[in-house]
């Protein structure tokens, strides 16, 4: 039995989900399936510039995942773009990455930062470290995991 998927975070939603080349008509064109999974690795590497460790950090995902991710998610854009195929952007395993809430014990602060980003080591308002997870938002990283409920990762 294959080991399944790890939920990989996102940022971004296409306001285009759909590319095709100009003047040939749908029906006569081969149709590319792109993730949404590849597609934020190829934001992240290509546009953002990050290198593949970072970038990974950002998905939840090991390196060598992401790595094989981008080499997927160009070889797709590549076949679309030299073999005039439309290129359509939907499906993957995927989480879609909020804010983490953080809390102060010394000043009751509450205050939230994006999936991503490292974890504050102090208050931004008293400048203490005794800081914890919000107590409504702790748990494994929102809940990824099988199933399609609230804070799910989703297969499509």
């Amino acid at each position: 039995m294959p080991r399944p998927f790890k939920c990989r975070f996102i940022r971004c939603r296409p306001e285009a989900n759909y590319f095709k080349p100009r003047g040939i008509p749908l029906d006569n064109l081969e149709e590319i399936n792109l993730t949404l999974d590849e597609l934020e690795a190829i934001r992240l590497a290509d546009l953002e510039g990050l290198y593949q460790e970072d970038a990974a950090v950002k998905m939840g995902i090991s390196r060598q995942t992401f790595g094989n991710i981008i080499d997927s998610a160009h070889k797709k854009i590549a076949d679309a773009l030299l073999n005039a195929k439309a290129l359509k952007i939907e499906g993957g395993v995927y989480k879609m990455a909020g804010m983490r809430k953080f809390m102060c014990y010394a000043c009751n602060h509450t205050w939230e930062i994006p999936y991503g980003t490292a974890r504050p080591q102090e208050c931004p308002q008293c400048k203490s470290t005794n800081i914890h997870r919000h107590p409504e938002a702790r748990g494994y990283r929102g809940g990824c995991g099988p199933g399609y409920g609230r804070g799910r990762c989703r297969r499509f």
